[in-house]
């Protein structure tokens, strides 16, 4: 295999991946109609339905076009040795191999910042802001940019540096002791990414004493499930689209509601949503999840050891000196279809286990509350309620919502 060959799969994986996101989005679009759908009275009037089909198109074109640019951007820093130039830059300055791949990222990222910074203010300021969402000041759109850029630099590039260093001292154990620093991290931002990390953005408080409060503790003891940590994060400080997750492992287990859910929802649905996650926690979808996860990273870093001394990676994007971060990029492209088999397999997982979770609210709470919540959160943020089945299959890691609520004997 010659380096050119190389090049000629890595621009086909790009140019296949990009033709199919479009295809998708074409089917997708296809399944817009003027017209209220039979399955949609009841939940959607004929006004709201016209606005979000407004906001699935208005949000299509930008989308289009950053798509479009990040796309041909990457092939013209590939095809005119773009990359290349960029790694001969930075090792004018550098000499060592972690100083010269950190620099390298930090312009690539810093261009992809840059490119990508008029679309978000767009999407943020003009798009939600049309539909009612935006509750973004132009400080806290600066700021968590800037907040977003140092933690990449602090957690990615001490992350990168760190797998680096392990490689130059070692090339037949490096793939395990790669994983094994890997998985530490996503075990440990599973347990406290809620305590951690999200304080930088935003505020979490203790959920109040009331009667929202008693009826998830009743819940709570009645299926015998301990929590002692229910929050409330300032989610209305950027959106008013609600919200809640599920987070940690043990002791450190808590679930954040946003203050727009509260504000949208009913205590019967609130604590119906609370059911579902709880019912996440009960069937061990969130353990099982980060096995098959560290299972995926160590096949990764296990197959990029084979190839990673491989000098054609960088050669195939018109470098004279094979760099661990010319062949990481390379790696990342032809790794990218088994990346979207085994996301695809996630998904479905993923999906049965979101059926899973509907399941144990309707059995052990409410599942007309559950459904309530759901149209609520839907037509609130104005979802696509009828997209095509292959998008579903490709992107969705949820069902949609009539196949929740059909699942959950709501819709006939």
């Amino acid at each position: 295999m010659t380096s050119t060959t190389v090049l000629y799969i890595i621009l086909g994986i790009l140019i296949a991946d990009f033709i199919l996101e479009r295809f998708l989005e074409f089917l997708n679009q296809k399944k817009w109609s003027p017209n209220l759908p039979k399955a949609l009275e009841g939940i959607y009037d004929q006004e709201k339905y016209e606005q979000s089909q407004n906001y699935q198109k208005d949000k299509l074109l930008p989308s289009l076009i950053s798509s479009a640019l990040g796309f041909i951007g990457t092939v013209l820093m590939i095809v005119l040795s773009g990359f290349a130039w960029v790694d001969e830059l930075v090792r004018v300055y550098f000499e060592h191999p972690i100083a010269i791949a950190l620099s390298f990222f930090g312009v690539i990222m810093l261009l992809s910042s840059l490119l990508g910074l008029p679309f978000s203010y767009y999407s943020t300021f003009i798009i939600e802001e049309k539909y009612g969402f935006n509750r973004t000041s132009l400080k806290t759109f600066i700021l968590d940019k800037i907040k977003g850029g140092i933690l990449s630099i602090v957690i990615g590039g001490g992350l990168l540096a760190l797998l680096i260093w392990i490689y130059l001292q070692t090339t037949n154990n490096f793939w395990w002791m790669a994983w094994a620093v890997i998985a530490a991290f996503m075990i440990f931002m599973t347990m406290f990414y809620s305590s951690v990390l999200v304080p930088l953005f935003n505020k979490q408080t203790p959920l109040e004493e009331g009667d929202l409060k008693n009826a998830i503790s009743q819940f709570a003891s009645k299926v015998n499930f301990k929590l002692d940590n229910v929050y409330v994060m300032d989610g209305s400080k950027r959106s008013s689209k609600g919200n809640a997750y599920f987070s940690g492992l043990g002791a450190k287990k808590r679930i954040v509601l946003f203050d727009t859910l509260i504000n949208d929802l009913s205590k019967e649905e609130i604590v119906a949503v609370l059911a579902h996650e709880i019912g996440h926690y009960k069937k061990k979808h969130t353990l099982s999840g980060i096995i098959l996860s560290l299972l995926q990273t160590g096949l990764m870093f296990y197959i990029f050891s084979l190839i990673i001394a491989n000098p054609l990676l960088s050669e195939a994007f018109g470098a004279t000196q094979h760099g661990f971060h010319l062949g990481l990029i390379a790696f990342g492209i032809l790794y990218s279809p088994i990346s979207t088999f085994l996301g695809l397999g996630m998904n479905v997982l993923s999906r049965k286990n979101e059926y899973e979770a509907d399941d144990y609210a309707l059995k052990n709470y409410d599942a007309k509350a559950l459904g309530n919540a759901l149209k609520k959160l839907s037509v609130s943020s104005l979802s696509n309620l009828t997209p095509h089945p292959l998008y579903v299959f490709f992107y969705y890691s949820h069902p949609s919502l009539l196949q929740r609520l059909k699942a959950l004997q709501l819709l006939k």
